[in-house]
């Protein structure tokens, strides 16, 4: 990418949040009941995203809130659900090399349980993230890309201009 004078790139502040610092297994264990949390904050990310492909400046502040979520997320799964949520997670680490979940049911049962009665955060089910939803955004909707207006293809060649025979002869030359 060709950067020029006329950009402005976002300052260190600009750039600067807090980070989730947590492991694979503690960030894949606890990926549904996330999802399902930070849902909206999430979607109007990718919103954006979508809308500008090619300037990623322009979602810093729905980034924001998605690492904020997550942040929150985290910290009201600790007061909660923490005991059960390390057991699930130390299981999920630990009992494979690929984070399965299978061997890892039981506490993951123990660990939906508590989400559901302490923070009103139901599992969902298989496919919930796949389905097409509506998102009602207070985003203003981009300007449309301007369109590229190309002149008319090159008129044909005079009637009298000279053709000559091709080359090799490979092609014959016809006059319309």
């Amino acid at each position: 990418m060709v950067l020029t004078d006329d950009i402005n790139l976002p300052t260190e502040e600009e750039l600067t949040v807090q980070e989730v610092n947590v492991s694979s297994a503690v960030l894949r264990s606890a990926a549904f009941h996330l999802g399902k949390y930070c849902e909206n904050a999430n979607n109007e990310f990718m919103l954006c995203r979508s809308e500008y492909p090619t300037d990623p400046r322009k979602c810093l502040n729905e980034g924001k809130i998605v690492t904020s979520c997550t942040l929150e997320f985290f910290q009201q799964m600790k007061k909660q659900c923490r005991s059960e949520f390390e057991k699930y997670a130390d299981c999920v680490d630990k009992s494979s090399t690929n984070f399965s979940f299978t061997p890892c049911r039981k506490t993951q049962d123990v660990y939906d349980k508590c989400m559901l009665d302490k923070m009103n955060l139901e599992r969902p089910y298989f496919g919930y993230f796949s389905e097409a939803k509506i998102l009602d955004t207070k985003r203003p909707k981009p300007p449309p890309p301007e369109v590229q207006v190309f002149p008319d293809y090159t008129p044909s060649l005079p009637s009298d201009y000279p053709l000559h025979k091709s080359k090799y002869d490979g092609r014959p030359v016809y006059r319309t």
